[in-house]
């Protein structure tokens, strides 16, 4: 581990920071009176209405449009994304990623209607498909084997870090009339500044370089990464696997063969998985489930704030553990330990939170403590290991287009919740967070069957080590070896 590696990871991270502070910034965006006066006062209508429902006040599809257009838009652009990272690198990838953020959060702070804020939201959007796709393989690449998964776990951590500023933007800015939301949507735009500069002074990842047969550069940057002059084997390593992927005309085409599955069907379904473990749907609409339960509307934003903040440190406690539990024990401890929480909030709600009026204050605390505990629970698991794991399984030729799939997977599921939710709160009512235990049950029995263990394991060593003596997924490599097997006798 490397000053120069630790530097790198910094700067490429901060693109988790603006995806962090978009996811954050919406929930509290869209719980201030003068945004939904400007954009949407139908909203505003029903919320001040002293008769509100508490599960359905803030039930408004272009309400929900405004945070899950980034979703859309980001889906889509994962895919130019990873023709990006390889044809030009995951440098440039990242640098284009800082231009979409700019140009974004300057149409959605200085937005006058409507269509200006979708518009900028959408160019939020394919920041975060650029940025989500380029940085977690570039955290990768960089990493030595025993250190990678805490280094790319900044990448989460940066995310929760985004989560709690917007949180704290959103408290202070709440106050500001009548252009706290605007003060408070431009804020991204900082971090977009630091990513677009830093970005300057980090290196291309010798993957990279080499994959594009800038062979001499990719050993200059492996020394400088390594901080040794002795690198000879693992430039060996990572010419043999570029040699490999230089065979693979379409890797979208490859990604459908048998020895492809395991990685691509376990990257789509921890996509899957993680949005529909209910993170988002907590962590977008925080303020207003905080309110729904009987804070105020700061101390809505408040509340977010102490959740937010429990979200970043359980992040830490996930970059010490990965690489010594290692990730399987991460992902079956959580989904016990989510399942509790969101069956002990459930039950609280169906109980004693009626249609109108509020939880008493004994039932308002014990729910905000338990989604505290969720998070937790989250932040150190399930959250990480869902960009972590399909970085790390794919083989170099399928590697940026399994990515790309696992990026627009992500996309799209946190769209479908983002989109989806509020109306689900207003339908279901308390039955929603039944409904996302259910799904913990089922992604906890797949973790345990099908999740392998991959720690410690050199990134370009997958097939050998983890996915051959795998119970299941052997089958597919055998399969793989006897077609070749069936090709050699034929030529």
């Amino acid at each position: 581990m490397t000053v120069y590696v630790f530097v790198c990871v910094m700067i490429a991270a901060v693109a988790g920071l603006i995806f962090g502070y978009d996811i954050g910034v919406s929930g509290g965006v869209t719980a201030m009176d003068d945004f939904l006066k400007d954009f949407f006062p139908a909203v505003w209508e029903r919320k001040k209405h002293v008769h509100e429902n508490n599960y359905c006040k803030y039930d408004n599809q272009f309400l929900q449009l405004f945070t899950s257009s980034l979703y859309l838009a980001a889906l889509v652009a994962s895919f130019l994304a990873s023709a990006s990272c390889s044809k030009l690198g995951r440098k440039p990838t990242m640098q284009l990623a800082s231009i979409f953020f700019l140009l974004g959060v300057g149409l959605t702070a200085g937005a006058v209607n409507l269509i200006m804020l979708i518009f900028g939201r959408i160019l939020l959007g394919f920041g975060v498909g650029f940025g989500n796709q380029a940085v977690p393989l570039f955290l990768s690449e960089i990493a030595p084997a025993q250190l990678r998964g805490g280094l790319n776990i900044v990448f989460q951590l940066m995310v929760t870090i985004g989560i709690l500023i917007a949180n704290i933007v959103n408290y202070f800015t709440a106050t500001v009339h009548p252009y706290g939301w605007r003060i408070a949507l431009g804020g991204a735009g900082i971090p977009a500044i630091i990513l677009l500069f830093g970005s300057l002074i980090i290196c291309e990842t010798p993957t990279s370089l080499i994959e594009r047969n800038k062979n001499e550069e990719g050993k200059k940057a492996l020394r400088k990464i390594r901080g040794v002059e002795d690198i000879n084997d693992e430039y060996e390593s990572i010419v043999h696997a570029c040699d490999i992927a230089s065979q693979v005309k379409d890797p979208y085409r490859k990604l459908l063969k048998p020895a492809s599955r395991p990685p691509f069907i376990i990257g789509m379904l921890l996509q899957l998985f993680q949005q529909f473990t209910g993170i988002n749907a907590i962590m977008f609409y925080a303020p207003v489930l905080f309110q729904t339960v009987g804070f105020g509307s700061d101390a809505a934003l408040l509340s977010a704030v102490v959740t937010g903040s429990i979200n970043v440190l359980s992040t830490f406690v996930g970059i010490y553990l990965v690489d010594r539990t290692g990730r399987r024990f991460l992902l079956l401890q959580s989904s016990v330990h989510m399942l509790v929480c969101q069956l002990i909030i459930g039950i609280i709600l169906a109980k004693d939170l009626g249609t109108t009026g509020t939880l008493g204050k004994p039932q308002a605390i014990t729910v905000v403590i338990f989604v505290c505990v969720y998070v937790m629970g989250f932040a150190w698991s399930w959250g990480p290991l869902g960009w972590l794991i399909p970085s790390e399984t794919f083989p170099l030729e399928t590697r940026s287009a399994g990515f790309a799939v696992a990026v627009s997977c992500n996309m799209f599921f946190t769209f479908v919740i983002a989109q989806a939710f509020l109306s689900m709160l207003c339908g279901m009512r308390s039955g929603i967070f039944f409904f996302f235990s259910a799904w913990i049950i089922v992604m906890g029995l797949f973790a345990m069957f099908f999740v392998p263990e991959t720690k410690g394991v050199a990134i370009d060593d997958m097939r050998e080590s983890v996915w051959k003596p795998h119970w299941f997924w052997k089958r597919y490599m055998l399969a793989e070896d006897d077609h070749h097997d069936v090709e050699k006798r034929t030529d």
